[in-house]
């Protein structure tokens, strides 16, 4: 089945759009998932024309498309509690601003409205990123947090997305949330409590990455084929566990690559997902959008890993359906000529 293959910028903002897009289109990527973050793309300027087109002629001048664009830093910014230092490291000035609190998550709204504007300036229809939670940090569930408190957590996401919703639908594009750690979704029951919370809009659904599953013990098969057809874009990305009795699901605390943590996250082809099992899945739910490599492996270089990577998604979208059952040719003929 034919799936564009895209790299996403995300972990390569340090770099210029043009040496990223330069290094994909040698690579052979398809395309970019461009993120709105480094000197990418300015969401800011969607409506500057002369903007808009040099995004466009940086992705021609390196035989590239673009499906899907990122805002997961901003995104991140719209529910979360409490908003400290850490999202002032992700967050430009002007959603930042004087750091506080509500106000960083009112500009954080306002600038996924912007996205969306961009987006469609690009001929984009899928957005992907984070909401942010406010209720992540009872994940413990200690101090206690009561029913009531969790449902208003759902309740505060779905009051602060539906206005942002309304402008993603008045401009034909959607949001693809990345079900995360910290995120109002982060497994499979809460994917579904933030479906119901925000009424199952057509233009929110999910941006799978099966790399979030692996150390969290979940099935990254039956998550495709429940949620199907709410599956709008898909990252390729691993992740390996070394749960040894010592090392913990937690992480500990502890920085990627350390050999105490439970979990860290591998280049791809380089983990544990199971490609092919999944690959075969986005098959049967007739997915047919980008399969974007995100690199994150703080023990491979990028100039390593991008490139291994489109060589094995290639493979794994080969994996074809067949045009008719291959039982089919066991079926007795009309003039009794079957096997006897």
């Amino acid at each position: 089945m034919t799936r564009p293959i895209t790299l996403f910028t995300g972990q390569w903002a340090d770099l210029p759009l043009e040496e990223v897009a330069r290094l994909a289109g040698e690579w052979g990527y398809d395309g970019l998932e461009i993120a709105c973050w480094g000197d990418h793309l300015e969401v800011s300027r969607w409506d500057d024309e002369a903007y808009v087109q040099s995004r466009r002629d940086i992705l021609e001048r390196n035989g590239l498309k673009v499906w899907t664009i990122s805002n997961h830093l901003a995104g991140q910014a719209v529910c979360d509690d409490p908003i400290d230092e850490r999202h002032r490291d992700i967050l430009n000035d002007r959603v930042w601003g004087d750091g506080e609190p509500e106000g960083v998550r009112r500009r954080a709204a306002e600038e996924l409205k912007l996205t969306a504007r961009m987006a469609a300036k690009l001929g984009v229809k899928t957005v992907t990123g984070f909401t942010g939670s406010s209720i992540w940090k009872a994940v413990a569930m200690f101090p206690p947090a009561s029913d009531e408190w969790i449902a208003a957590g759902y309740q505060d996401f779905a009051n602060r997305w539906h206005p942002i919703l309304d402008v993603f639908e008045e401009v034909g594009v959607r949001f693809a949330l990345e079900v995360h750690p910290s995120e109002i979704a982060y497994d499979y029951w809460t994917a579904k409590a933030t479906l119901d919370a925000i009424g199952h809009r057509p233009s929110f659904g999910i941006n799978f990455d099966p790399s979030h599953f692996m150390w969290q013990q979940l099935d990254p098969v039956a998550f495709v084929l429940d949620f199907a057809d709410h599956i709008f874009h898909v990252h390729v990305k691993e992740s390996i566990t070394n749960l040894d009795g010592r090392n913990g699901v937690l992480g500990s605390h502890l920085p990627w690559a350390n050999p105490r943590r439970g979990w860290t996250f591998v280049s791809t082809a380089h983990g544990q997902v199971p490609w092919e099992p999944l690959f075969r899945a986005l098959n049967a739910i007739g997915y047919t959008g980008p399969t974007s490599v995100e690199w994150e492996d703080a023990g491979m270089d990028r100039l390593q890993g991008a490139p291994e990577a489109i060589a094995f998604v290639r493979k794994l979208n080969a994996i074809t359906p067949p045009a008719a059952a291959f039982d089919a040719a066991f079926s007795t003929s009309r003039d009794g000529a079957g096997a006897s």
